[in-house]
């Protein structure tokens, strides 16, 4: 949520939660209510709170114990307890599990008004800050992006064209290539840097759940869908959205996805009324969508909507002339994060990288060069710190698609293997999506 007007309310008397939630809402705050903690807890897990009003004494646990649990869940929101005694010991508990405050039940309406509201305005603050030092961390404009090879030159000058405008933008490359760095540069250096950016992977969702993920839904829509619940596409209004992978998309959402291109609107699961959107789209995808198209996976209006305007993300062996570079970018950011000094990477591990294929890109690349770090016992990196598969891997000439993919499968089986067939591990070793993983693994004939 970009704005943080949201209250939970948990107690166990009607007439409490219907009198809260009245003079909220006439506040503005968009609430929900709940008679015991389960049934709150549960929400916490799926919305974002600004602010949660919980009394002291609910039917199936202590609030002052469910403070600790709602703290632990969700760190961000403002915990206010209410008693009907009202004492210091309840009280400084209370605080001490991370409540904000304690209020007596039954006090002045505006007394109530005012702590709800500065705990909203604490929690707004304290996403504000969250969302700057965010952007501080990530560094997302272009300038964040290493290379001065022509290839990925030609591709920040595209992107930087593009940026200032509202036109979707359809990213193609090997996986591992920068795609979501690209969309994220875009949206910071846009008009609309100031609002949501909200990344997807659309691989990594269900297809069966993909719909009321980005669409969202009303109460009543589905079994468990006990409260409306806002969709991806809803929380990135006025900002942008990034569906990474989107070939893995179903046909289904494909076609939602459409109407939103072409109206600006969709409709949420089990919903009648229309929502009407201002979101910029950025896709990616590593698969060719015009075979996905003829396959009858991809839809043909779609691919023509997401493709106004293609950006190719080169891949790392196509512009080896910036492997020096990268990796001496690298070599800093882990000098940092883990207290190492190393000034330098010998002439004999840039060479062995450079005659390696780097099926996973640049990523693949950081994720080398921070085992690199962590092994290096002096101030220069060596071969010695380079995986045994780099020297096994040694291409030289012309690579061809199909060698490409023997060696991507040697590697993927080989992180497999080391993580002991745990496709989780493995997935986040390689930089890839869950389901990308299971696809592979399947054409590999392993389950």
């Amino acid at each position: 949520m970009t704005e943080k007007r949201s209250v939970i309310i948990i107690d166990d008397e009607n007439n409490i939660r219907n009198l809260l939630s009245r003079i909220l809402s006439l506040e503005g705050f968009e609430v929900n209510a709940f008679a015991t903690g389960k049934e709150g807890l549960n929400s916490v897990e799926r919305e974002s709170y600004a602010v949660a009003l919980i009394d002291v004494i609910l039917p199936d646990i202590n609030g002052i114990e469910l403070t600790k649990l709602i703290r632990e869940k969700s760190p961000d929101t403002e915990i206010i307890v209410m008693t009907a005694y009202a004492t210091i010991k309840d009280g400084v508990e209370a605080i001490r599990r991370g409540a904000m405050d304690y209020i007596e039940k039954g006090r002045d309406e505006d007394e109530i008004i005012l702590k709800v509201k500065q705990a909203a305005e604490k929690a707004g603050l304290k996403h504000k800050i969250k969302q700057l030092q965010s952007r501080i961390d990530k560094n997302l404009s272009f300038s964040s992006i290493t290379g001065k090879s022509k290839y990925i030159s030609d591709s920040i000058e595209l992107a930087k064209k593009v940026a200032a405008t509202d036109t979707t933008v359809l990213l193609l490359g090997e996986t591992g290539t920068g795609k979501e760095l690209f969309a994220q540069a875009i949206h910071e250096t846009s008009k609309r840097k100031d609002k949501p950016f909200i990344a997807v992977n659309c691989s990594a969702i269900p297809k069966e759940l993909q719909e009321s993920e980005l669409f969202g839904y009303v109460k009543g829509a589905f079994t468990g869908a006990i409260n409306d619940k806002k969709g991806l596409f809803e929380a990135a209004d006025k900002g942008t959205i990034f569906l990474d992978e989107i070939g893995d998309m179903s046909t289904e959402t494909q076609s939602k996805l459409l109407r939103v291109l072409e109206t600006n609107t969709f409709t949420k699961v089990g919903d009648t009324k229309i929502t009407n959107i201002d979101v910029r789209v950025i896709s990616a995808t590593n698969k060719d969508l015009k075979s996905q198209i003829e396959k009858g996976l991809f839809k043909n209006d779609l691919y023509y909507r997401l493709n106004t305007f293609s950006i190719h993300l080169p891949a790392l062996r196509e512009r080896i002339d910036d492997l020096e570079l990268l990796i001496s970018n690298f070599i800093g950011i882990y000098n940092g994060k883990l207290n190492k000094n190393i000034r330098s990477a010998s002439n004999e591990f840039i060479s062995a990288l450079k005659e390696y294929s780097f099926p996973g890109n640049v990523r693949e690349l950081k994720n080398i060069i921070e085992r690199a770090v962590i092994l290096s016992t002096g101030d220069e990196l060596t071969s010695a710190n380079l995986p045994e598969e780099i020297f096994g891997h040694k291409i030289s000439g012309e690579i061809h698609s199909d060698s490409l993919k023997e060696i991507e499968k040697q590697h993927i089986l080989k992180i497999y293997s080391e993580n002991n067939c745990n496709k989780t591990i493995t997935a986040e070793k390689l930089g890839i999506g869950s389901v990308t993983l299971y696809r592979k693994l399947k054409e590999y004939g392993v389950e």
